[in-house]
Order: C-alpha cells, then sequence, then structure tokens
C-alpha cells in the first residue's frame, strides 16, 4: 500500500522529529502516537495540528473522546497555542466526543468523515483509539472500523491523521494490536529516569517509505514538544567576537546565560568546579561547557592557566580562542597553557613547560605562574585542569593532595578552578565530587547530549551547539 512519494511529505510542526522522520509524515499516512499518561501525545498531537494551519495552510480536526473542548483550549494556550483564534478563522474544528455510546459509534465515525470532508481537512487527530476502542462490545468490531473508516480518510480523502492510543502504566502492548498493522507510522512516547531525574525518549518503530537511520531521540515538553536529533557541530560563517556576561558580587558568569540559568547564577567566588565527562563525550561536547568561562575571563582582562586533558594539544586550546575572537595579544598575555617538556620544545608567551616528574616541584613553578598573571592584572585568576594528564605524570595520589590544597588557595584568592575528570576514576570522582562546590556531569543518551548538576541539583539539560552569535556556545534545554 502506497502513502505517496517520498518527498511528499507532511511537515510535523514539532520541532526536530522532521529530521529523524525524513521531513515529516508521508501525505495522507496514518500515523500511531502510543504512550502511558503523561508522555506527551496530546501535545506532539497539538502541535502538529496548530503548526499544520499557520505555518503551512493546512485545516485540522481534533476529535476528543478523552478531554473537554474548554479543557483542551486551555492547556493548550498556556503553551502558546490558541486554538481558538484558528476555531474563528475557520481553520480548526473540535469535535467533543466524551459521551460516545456503542449504538452511536457508527454515526460518530461517520460524522467525522462528514467533517473531514466539508472542510477539506488535511490534518486529523483521534484522541485516543483507545477510548473509542471501549464502546465495542467485540475487539474485531474495532479492527473493521479502524481498516474501512479510517483508511477512507487517510487514502480516499488525504487527509494525514494521528491516532493516539493509551497504553496502561506496566504494559508494552500498543493498542488492540491491529494499530500496528494498519498504521503507516508508529511512534512511542515514554518517560524514564536518569539518576533520578525526568527523561524523555521517543522510539520510532516504523514509517512507511522511510529510511529510518535514528529510532531512538528525547525529547522535552518545555514550551510545547521539541525532540533532539543526535548532536551536530555547526560551522561558524560570520565569527564575532566573545561578549562578556556580567558577574556578580556572589558569582562569576560561566560565560554562557544558558549555563548561568541553569545554576542560578553561575560558579560562585572562589569556588571548585567538577565537570564529569562520560567516555562518548567528545572534546567539542565538553569544550562548549568550559570555554565560555575562559573566554568571559580573558574578554574582561583576567588570567587563565590550562592544564588541557589528554587528547588536547595547545594549538587546539589556541584555537578555541581564536573561535572566540581572542586576540594572539590575549592569548600571550592571559593565557597560560601547562605542558610536559619534550626535545624540540619551542617556547611561546603562552606556554608553560613542566618536567612532569616531581609534583613539588612544579607546583612552586605554577604557583609562580599564577602570581605572575594575578600581578599583572590585579585580578584572579581561572583554574581549568585535566585531572588525567596529572595523573599520569604524578599518579593519583599525590594529584588528589595537590588539588585539596588548592582548592583552599583558591578559595582564599578569590579565584575560579575548574577540574576536568574523564571516565577511569570512579572513586576520585567521589572524592572530588564531596570537594567540590560545583558538580556538573556530561553523559549522552540517544545521541543527544545531556548535561546536569549534582550540585547544586538541577534536571537534565539538552546541550546543542549554538553560532548565532558568531562564537560557539551551548544552548541548553531542560527536559520537563
Amino acid at each position: 500500500m502506497s502513502v505517496g512519494n517520498i518527498n511528499d511529505r507532511v511537515p510535523s510542526g514539532v520541532g526536530g522529529l522532521d529530521k529523524i522522520i525524513g521531513g515529516g509524515f508521508p501525505r495522507g499516512s496514518l500515523i500511531v502516537l502510543a504512550g502511558n499518561p503523561g508522555t506527551g501525545k496530546t501535545i506532539l498531537s497539538a502541535c502538529f495540528l496548530y503548526h499544520g494551519a499557520v505555518n503551512y495552510g493546512e485545516r485540522g480536526i481534533y476529535v476528543s473522546f478523552a478531554e473537554s473542548r474548554k479543557s483542551f483550549f486551555g492547556n493548550m494556550l498556556s503553551l502558546g497555542l490558541d486554538f481558538e483564534v484558528l476555531e474563528r478563522e475557520g481553520r480548526f474544528r473540535f469535535l467533543d466526543m466524551l459521551t460516545v455510546r456503542e449504538e452511536a459509534v457508527q454515526n460518530v465515525l461517520e460524522a467525522i468523515l462528514k467533517e473531514v470532508s466539508e472542510v477539506e481537512a488535511k490534518r486529523l487527530v483521534i484522541d485516543s483509539f483507545s477510548a473509542l476502542a471501549q464502546a465495542f462490545r467485540e475487539t474485531h468490531e474495532a479492527r473493521i472500523i479502524l481498516h474501512t473508516i479510517l483508511s477512507r480518510i487517510t487514502r480516499l480523502l488525504g487527509c494525514t491523521t494521528i491516532l493516539i492510543t493509551e497504553i496502561p502504566r506496566g504494559e508494552n502492548k500498543i493498542g488492540l494490536s491491529a494499530e500496528e498493522f494498519v498504521a503507516d507510522g508508529i511512534i512511542l512516547l515514554g518517560r524514564t529516569r536518569l539518576e533520578g531525574r525526568l527523561l524523555r525518549e521517543l522510539e520510532l518503530f516504523k514509517m512507511r517509505g522511510t529510511p529510518v537511520y535514528e529510532t531512538q531521540a528525547v525529547f522535552t515538553l518545555k514550551d510545547g514538544f521539541k525532540v533532539f536529533p543526535p548532536f551536530k557541530s555547526k560551522p561558524i560563517e560570520k565569527p564575532c567576537r566573545f561578549q562578556p556576561q556580567p558577574d556578580t558580587e556572589e558569582y562569576f558568569s560561566t560565560g554562557s546565560p544558558d549555563l548561568d540559568k541553569m545554576l542560578e547564577g553561575g560558579y560562585p567566588r572562589g569556588s571548585t568546579v567538577l565537570i564529569e565527562i562520560d567516555e562518548h563525550i567528545t572534546k567539542l561536547q565538553y569544550h562548549l561547557i568550559t570555554a565560555p568561562t575562559a573566554y568571559n575571563f580573558i574578554v574582561q582582562g583576567r588570567g587563565v592557566i590550562l592544564i588541557p586533558s589528554r587528547g588536547v594539544d595547545h594549538n587546539l586550546v589556541k584555537r578555541r580562542a581564536e573561535e572566540g575572537g581572542i586576540t594572539r595579544n590575549e592569548v600571550d598575555r592571559l593565557l597560560r597553557i601547562c605542558i610536559k617538556d619534550y626535545p624540540g620544545f619551542k617556547p611561546e608567551p603562552c606556554l608553560v613547560a613542566f618536567k612532569g616528574e616531581n609534583l613539588k616541584e612544579d607546583y612552586l613553578k605554577y604557583i609562580e605562574v599564577e602570581q605572575k598573571l594575578v600581578e599583572s592584572t590585579g585580578q584572579p585568576v581561572l583554574h581549568i585542569t585535566g585531572v588525567d594528564t596529572m595523573i599520569d605524570m604524578y599518579g593519583v595520589r599525590e594529584v588528589l593532595s595537590a588539588l585539596r590544597a588548592y582548592a583552599t588557595r583558591v578559595m582564599e584568592a578569590g579565584g575560579l578552578s575548574i577540574i576536568l575528570l574523564k571516565p577511569g576514576y570512579p572513586k576520585l570522582a567521589k572524592i572530588l565530587g564531596a570537594l567540590a562546590d560545583v558538580h556538573l556531569k556530561i553523559t549522552r543518551e540517544h545521541g543527544a547530549v545531556l548535561v546536569y548538576g549534582i550540585k547544586p541539583r538541577t534536571n537534565l539539560h539538552v546541550l546543542e551547539m549554538d553560532v548565532s552569535r558568531g562564537y560557539p556556545m551551548p544552548k541548553l534545554t531542560q527536559i520537563i
């Protein structure tokens, strides 16, 4: 059974979803949207109808067997979807079917068919088929209706239809099972927990005529319904200089308005910050969280001392600085990149070479570098430390002792210390987590990068790359 050319697509109206399903739903298709109560089925369906009418000029009908017109309009208006206006303009109709009884089911379905035909609707939502099916004595009667009436609506009238199906908690079966065979597409919405925090997941079981490469994705109900395809880097088309974010008497800005908001202010002055990085996280992804803080210090004339993590050399660090519009003069004056001395090392103003053999000896040299930056700027310093690099040189015990001592020094000086911890040190993560004033974690689920706070405790946030300002910045969206 064909549902049209692969290029004949109906945009879903849901941010990010069309990237996963090949540009939209096949026109004239029947899409089963299933999930437990509270997983966002109604919101996704409402976005499909609302944006269809507003952005694509396609009239829509919402048939409700589960929610009153007043309740639906009120709930959707709180999300910025004004269906009452669309209804007045003749671009939308709400059919309230809360009181349907068995003997009236056939009439109701004929009424739906008539409405679709009269208004020339191109989008239809039935909420829910589970409620409609309860009006039948026998399961096979519901299956017949599904095959005949709905098939007429979708195939003959070219009306793309979303059929909502409730899955009771604790069950995996989708409705009567017949929906799975008739449907052109099946989308399952679910909710689970990640370290005690809400994680919303979308699973694409099938979409006829569509090559599906990603079958699962993370989504949020913040400001409607948004799906997050796998993380992608973005090119910077018109490079600009980083614009500083204001600090307060209590907090240093992270350099990112989104991260400042997530942490309710930023990083406390004099604090130690632990950023725990999962094994699936790339350099670019965790640099999106750390680089803006360094940018914010440098453009305000403050010093930054960096011990890069393994796999990050001084050339990459300088390239990151360049991406933020930091000048070569600023790099030479304010940035110090600590590296292990090696034969043929060529000195640069921004490079500090350490022997990497005796921690006490190297620590004194590090303090000297810090003091010179403080003297030349008159301001506190940002320290970014890749723990794995230090452990490779000095061992866990000595590094832990040094980090504890330095946390006290940073607190007294009113500076800021960011510790980067990569996988492989679970015991160290607990110890450093107790030492830190702020503890963030960066992980990945279904290709989406997730950031969340252990201290302070926060919800999960999805990390995306924002280059709209002309330099790389983190865009963080809360999962609610």
